[in-house]
């Protein structure tokens, strides 16, 4: 009897065993590569367990055991780059060594200067040897022009996951990559353009106006034609958005002495548009300056301090509204 037992219990200690070799070795070897994003405040468990919801080990518990034998590794919040079915060994090794994948986020409305400042801010990284690529030229936009290697307003829009020891250049011609998707499924083309009298490049800049002007999505494209119809009336633009990227200001109010700069991105002086995008603009922004509505629209002032914009085709009319403005306390 006793000894009955005794080979039941060595059978499940060798059943165990196997299943534990099993597990912290798979057969296969290593698959798909994933991505696991650990949160502040995550414990060793909750990390196994996402790690065996992501397919990276087959078991959380034998994983869980084998931090029990080996010891468990500090754990860093952010996100670790891992492949399905790896060893234990493998994965202890990947989560002792700290997070080797950052996002970097691209909002519209950014400029060159503030994409840099996000990428500097990534452990590893500087933002002055990203602006050193972004001058270089090394990188180009068949969106941007044969003169310039300006990379204003042409980097796309969302999240990048980067990845240590990625170079500048890659993650740069991501972004330039996803912009030219972008602007290509917003419809901006030679052909588009040329139908606005415009060139794609010029689509951008009215684009990237839109979107500091007109800030919600619904006054993109009223906005957009508001910047053609002066364009066709010999009119400056005289837009304060295009004054503040040349002082390197977000938002706000010009001064009298602002209305004077000798930049060429004074709207106010000098006609036409600026020599360059003052942002990188949103799909929606590349959308509405391709295709915006028509309407003979000269002016536009913000009414509240919601952000409604009223538009007009008269300058008695945008009067009208600035007072309407005014008596708001806007402006």
């Amino acid at each position: 009897m006793l000894f009955g037992v005794a080979a039941v219990v060595v059978l499940l200690i060798i059943a165990v065993v196997a299943w534990y070799l099993i597990e912290a070795y798979p057969l296969g070897g290593p698959g798909k590569r994933v991505v696991v994003e650990v949160t502040q405040g995550e414990g060793t468990s909750q990390v196994a367990n996402s790690l065996e919801q992501h397919g990276v080990v087959g078991s959380a518990l034998a994983l869980r055991l084998s931090f029990l034998v080996h010891g468990s590794p500090t754990i860093d919040p952010g996100g670790y780059v891992f492949h399905t079915n790896q060893s234990f060994s493998t994965v202890r090794s990947i989560l002792s060594h700290g997070p080797d994948l950052y996002e970097v986020n691209v909002l519209p409305g950014y400029t060159v200067a503030e994409v840099t400042q996000a990428v500097g801010a990534v452990p590893g990284r500087t933002g002055n040897d990203f602006a050193a690529v972004v001058r270089s030229g090394t990188v180009r936009s068949s969106y941007g022009t044969p003169s310039s290697i300006s990379l204003e307003g042409l980097l796309g829009t969302g999240t990048y996951q980067v990845t240590v020891g990625q170079s500048d250049t890659v993650l740069l011609t991501q972004m330039v990559n996803r912009f030219e998707k972008q602007a290509a499924a917003a419809g901006v083309n030679a052909a588009s353009a040329q139908a606005l009298g415009m060139t794609p490049y010029q689509v951008v800049i009215v684009a990237s106006i839109a979107q500091k002007e007109g800030y919600f999505d619904r006054y993109l494209g009223k906005v957009s034609r508001v910047v053609y119809n002066r364009l066709a009336a010999g009119m400056h633009l005289d837009m304060t958005s295009t004054v503040l990227y040349a002082i390197g200001q977000d938002g706000g109010t010009v001064t009298k002495a602002d209305h004077t700069l000798d930049t060429p991105y004074n709207t106010y002086l000098n006609a036409g548009l600026p020599p360059t995008p003052i942002c990188i603009p949103s799909p929606a922004a590349l959308q509405a300056a391709i295709s915006p509505p028509a309407g003979a629209w000269l002016y536009f002032t913000v009414v509240n301090k919601s952000g409604t914009t009223r538009f007009a085709v008269t300058y008695t009319e945008q009067l009208a509204n600035e007072q309407i403005a005014q008596k708001n306390g806007v402006g």
